[in-house]
């Protein structure tokens, strides 16, 4: 027989593992061009392109801390900026997205299901293409 402690335990993980299965699983629907269930790098260097024009307001072909609004921390904008310059053109944007995809990839299969976005190397990715 379950315990209330345990049943209350259990209801608490599903609502608080709830939200970050639905964002991963919403984000596999609307980034799976192909609809095979799973995100591949190209499609998640699409949808990241296409957003870094969107992040782009003044069109100067790079991305500032401002307009990057929270997606990296100053550190990792330093540690992805190989130029110095401050700023990230869309191939240093969409290496961070690859190193990023690499990462939450670990059975190097090289798709993202729901789980693996579900991870912290998935949520990282996520936060680049949000």
């Amino acid at each position: 027989m379950i315990s209330r402690r345990s049943a209350a335990l259990a209801l608490m993980f599903t609502v608080l593992s709830g939200p970050a299965w639905s964002a991963s699983g919403s984000a596999v629907k609307m980034l799976d061009t192909d609809n095979d269930g799973t995100l591949d790098l190209a499609e998640v260097k699409k949808a990241a392109a296409a957003l870094f024009a969107r992040l782009d307001p003044d069109h100067d072909g790079t991305l500032d801390v401002r307009e990057l609004r929270g997606r990296l921390s100053a550190k990792e904008l330093a540690a992805a900026d190989p130029d110095h310059d401050g700023t990230l053109t869309l191939d240093e944007y969409l290496a961070v997205v690859e190193q990023r995809f690499n990462a939450a990839n670990p059975d190097k299969d090289g798709t993202l299901d729901a789980k693996e976005l579900n991870s912290r190397a998935g949520r990282a990715l996520l936060r680049l293409l949000r």
